[in-house]
Parts: structure tokens; sequence; C-alpha cells
């Protein structure tokens, strides 16, 4: 008897999560849609919600469920054929698509990012042209920023050469304009892909001068080898995404999952770790995994590693990336 009554209750747990799920995905996928007005995002919503609501649990007829498993396969035929674009109206500070040409060990980047900031939304605009020599990359910085302390972060690359600036890129959200970032959104195709190609004065110096975020830095234990073939894999999806725009996706197409998976791409070895989606805690798994110095622990590391005053300091001064790195982690200040 006990064993049957179990079942039960788990057969009956397994189909009130499964049509959880689907009633609220659906609902979702609805509101945040391609359609026109967003007084019909929210009405269409809401009447999903509603008849859903009422055919699984209210109504007494059983095809009610299948009439909601029609309107959601009717939902996920729709909302894949929502096409990501290039043609918005975007933010000027993701209006550009930068470019890659090779030609052997020379690399020539066009729309490379370094605008002139004097607040979060006041800045002028500049967008440029840079070379960079593969024989010269030398290592890998790991950045880390967080918009508050917590679990989620964003995190990008800068790619350090002998004979040039570091150049830095981050996997970002294309925002239009008037748009703000909005996690759960980024689940349903509301944000288009983009490869922020920039100097660190920009991309680092913005979030530590004017947007009022903590940002650490680390050296990564990566030899100059791999980290050109990492940045090759780099410039190869820099120029798909040129060709053919991708949505951003919070789970799937993000900034830490795809640093990961193009790590992996160029010779990582490694599971899968819950501080891979956890990015907040992304220092503490490369510490762990010995991807940067360990000789302190490292609490006292990620301590050292908070870089907004030296960069406040080094605001608007043209040796920003060596101010920033004056003093290694790894030296007591």
């Amino acid at each position: 008897m006990f064993p049957s009554r179990a079942f039960s209750f788990l057969t009956a747990g397994v189909r009130l999560l499964f049509w959880m799920v689907l009633v609220t995905w659906s609902t979702l996928a609805i509101y945040y849609s391609d359609l026109p007005w967003a007084g019909l995002w929210l009405g269409l919503a809401a009447a999903f919600a509603a008849f859903a609501v009422w055919a699984i649990w209210l109504s007494r007829q059983r095809r009610m469920s299948a009439v909601v498993m029609a309107l959601f396969l009717c939902v996920v035929a729709w909302w894949v054929t929502i096409p990501p674009s290039h043609d918005r109206p975007w933010r000027p500070e993701v209006a550009v698509m930068p470019r890659a040409s090779i030609d052997g060990d020379r690399v020539h980047l066009t729309g490379v990012r370094n605008f002139e900031y004097r607040s979060v939304n006041d800045f002028t605009v500049r967008y440029e042209e840079r070379e960079v020599v593969l024989f010269h990359l030398t290592g890998l910085d790991f950045y880390i920023s967080y918009w508050s302390e917590g679990l989620v972060g964003h995190t990008f690359l800068s790619f350090l050469f002998d004979n040039a600036p570091p150049l830095s890129i981050s996997i970002e959200t294309r925002p239009e304009v008037g748009e703000g970032f909005n996690p759960l959104a980024s689940l349903f195709k509301q944000f288009e892909l983009i490869y922020v190609v920039g100097d660190e004065h920009d991309l680092v110096g913005v979030r530590t001068s004017h947007r009022n975020e903590m940002v650490y830095l680390y050296r990564l234990n990566t030899s100059a080898d791999d980290a050109r073939r990492l940045l090759l894999v780099y410039l190869g999806r820099i120029n798909e995404l040129a060709d053919h725009p991708e949505f951003y996706h919070l789970l799937s197409n993000s900034c830490t999952i795809n640093i990961i998976r193009y790590a992996n791409a160029a010779g990582r070895e490694g599971r899968f770790d819950i501080r891979h989606l956890f990015n907040g805690l992304i220092d503490s798994y490369l510490y762990h995994s010995g991807r940067v110095e360990t000789t302190l622990p490292f609490d006292e590391l990620r301590r050292r590693s908070l870089i907004n005053e030296a960069a406040q300091a080094a605001n608007n001064v043209p040796d920003f990336s060596q101010r920033i790195r004056a003093v290694p982690p790894t030296v007591p200040r």
C-alpha cells in the first residue's frame, strides 16, 4: 500500500511540475515577444495563463489539457521563428559590430571601442582600428565585475601583448536605445549578442569610475600558445556574429559560459562546474582549479585583486592599463 501511494504522489508531483513549467514558459514567451504593442503582449500572456490554469486544474474535461498542449506547441512554433537582427536602433555603446582580418601572424581589428566617458550617459563615441601580432601575445587576464557582490557578475578577458596595449573582449547583450538588461527577458530572445572589443580604459574604466561596479583582476596561468589559440577562437566568433546575428541567452550564450566553451575549444581540460553558471563565484573556481596564483589564501588574493581604487586614480591617464597592474596581487600592498 505505501509504495503504491508514494508512487501516486510522485506521479502527481511530476505532472504538476510539468504543467507548471509548460504554462510558465509559454506565458513568459508570449509576454517577452516581438508582438508590436506592449498591451498585446500582456493581454495575450494573461489570457493564455488564465485559460491554461482553468483548463488543467479547474475544468473536468480531460480534453482541455490536450488543448493547452496544442496551444503550447503553437507558441513554441511561433517563438522559434523569431529571428535575431543587426538592424535595430542600438545604443551607441553596442552600435558597431567588430570584425577581424587575419593575415598570418597579424590581426587587423575594426570597431574597437575606446569611448571617452564623463558619466555613464555622457561620453564621446570613438571606434578605432587596431592591429596586433599574435607572436607578441604573452598572457591573459580575467576580469569579474559586480553590480552588487553575490552569485552573479560579468566576466571578460584581456589579451596581453609585449608591444601593444591589452585588448579586452567582453561578451555582452546588445540593448536598443532605452533598454536595460533584464536577466529573465534574456531567456526569451530579447537581446542580441555582441562581442565588445575595446581598450581597457573604456571597458574597465566605465565600470570602476562611472557604473560603480566592483571589478577584480586576475592573471591566468595560461601559456602564450594557449592564449593565442583562445584569441583565434574569439576572432572566429566575432566574424561569425558580424555576419550572422545571434540572441544572447543567460544560460547558454552568455559571458562566462562562452569563455569556458572557447577555452575548451582552445585546449582547456576540465569538467563543468556550477560556478560557471553562478559566475560571481568563478574566481573561487579559478583558484581551486589552479588557474590563478595560489601562493596566497584565496580570500587574501581576492582582496588584493580588487582594482577599483587604482582604476579610479588612473582615470583619464594614458598608462591606465599599467597602473591597474602596478601592484601584483601576490605582492603585499
